[in-house]
């Protein structure tokens, strides 16, 4: 197990920003992420868990610590009922060609899942979610180094407290936790409707009535392709806000306002708006504020235009959040993580 020195992490994350890890090591297995995080705890060198970058935003100064680069790869077939299937994936598994093989073995459950950037080890720390489906609703358990308890442990879905966009990895357990294998609950039945609008759209603009966990596949990656600049060639973390998240007084307020608002009803009784339409409804869609392009298609957007520092991303992300609070009273919340 080699450890690298001042590494710059803008290359190893999709906004291409940010300073250098004073260390970073690889690990391929279980036994080596304990050491890794052992010699660390050892050193009093703080630790960051690194997977595909997508959903991270790194500081100028970089991280006086090192940089744990989880690459425990395997995709496994542990149960196989007649009506559903469990897999169990490696934390370093690319997503999409985990979403890939489970559509390709015509199992539903994260078919509208596809096309997110990132591993499988990340899935559950943000509870990434799309077109209808999250990974909450088909993680079953968790495979986990405890690095405080210095023990592989498995979490049940019930032990990582998923709500929107959150679950104990970004929460009370942010930091304790290293994710090694993830392990989903997936199904031999067709999906059925209603499908999520942008979805069912597309699917009537195309005349499918075959519905199957490869069509709705091919249409989240056609929409996705269409509204989401692909990182590998201008550099973006993806959503960069997450949709705001409103009380019932406060949507009966906005309603009054803004009867055309696009609203989304949530399983707790409170509703969701799409961050994006208020960053639109600002007038920011479209602009350059401080060298991040707000996405002319899609307004969660950021894309790092000319950007060369943290503090431009800084500058540019608060511009948009006073500028939605201003004119809706209502403060959007960055998605990716920070290092």
């Amino acid at each position: 197990m080699d450890v690298h020195t001042n590494i710059p992490l803008k290359n190893y994350t999709t906004m291409r920003l940010g300073g250098s890890a004073r260390f970073m090591t690889d690990v391929h297995t279980p036994e080596e992420v304990a050491q890794a995080c052992k010699n660390a705890i050892g050193q009093e060198l703080p630790i960051f868990i690194l997977g595909g970058g997508s959903n991270i935003i790194v500081h100028d100064e970089g991280f006086n610590g090192i940089v744990i680069h989880n690459k425990i790869r395997g995709f496994e077939v542990i149960s196989d009922e007649p009506g559903k299937t469990l897999v169990r994936i490696g934390a370093g598994e690319n997503w999409d060609e985990a979403v890939k093989r489970t559509v390709d073995m015509n199992l539903s459950g994260i078919e509208a899942l596809s096309a997110i950037p990132g591993t499988a080890g990340a899935a559950p720390v943000q509870n990434i979610g799309a077109y209808g489906q999250e990974i909450a609703d088909s993680l079953v358990s968790l495979a986990a180094y405890d690095i405080q308890t210095d023990r592989f442990i498995e979490l049940q879905n019930a032990d990582c407290a998923f709500s929107y966009r959150h679950s104990i990895f970004r929460g009370e357990a942010a930091g304790r936790y290293v994710i090694l294998s993830i392990t989903l609950q997936l199904y031999k039945t067709a999906p059925q409707p209603p499908f999520y609008a942008a979805v069912q759209d597309y699917f009537d603009k195309n005349n499918i009535t075959l519905y199957t966990p490869q069509a709705i596949r091919d249409a989240v990656r056609v929409i996705r392709a269409d509204k989401l600049p692909d990182p590998a060639i201008l550099p973006n973390a993806g959503s960069f806000f997450k949709n705001a998240i409103v009380e019932d007084w406060q949507l009966t307020d906005l309603r009054q306002q803004y009867p055309d608002m696009p609203v989304y009803d949530m399983p707790d009784g409170r509703f969701k708006i799409p961050s994006g339409w208020l960053i639109q409804e600002a007038g920011l869609k479209g602009q350059t504020l401080h060298g991040m392009h707000v996405h002319d298609k899609n307004a969660l957007v950021l894309i790092n235009e000319s950007a060369s520092s943290y503090a431009d991303l800084a500058a540019a992300r608060e511009e948009i959040i006073g500028a939605v609070r201003d004119k809706f009273r209502i403060t959007i919340e960055q998605e990716p993580l920070e290092v």
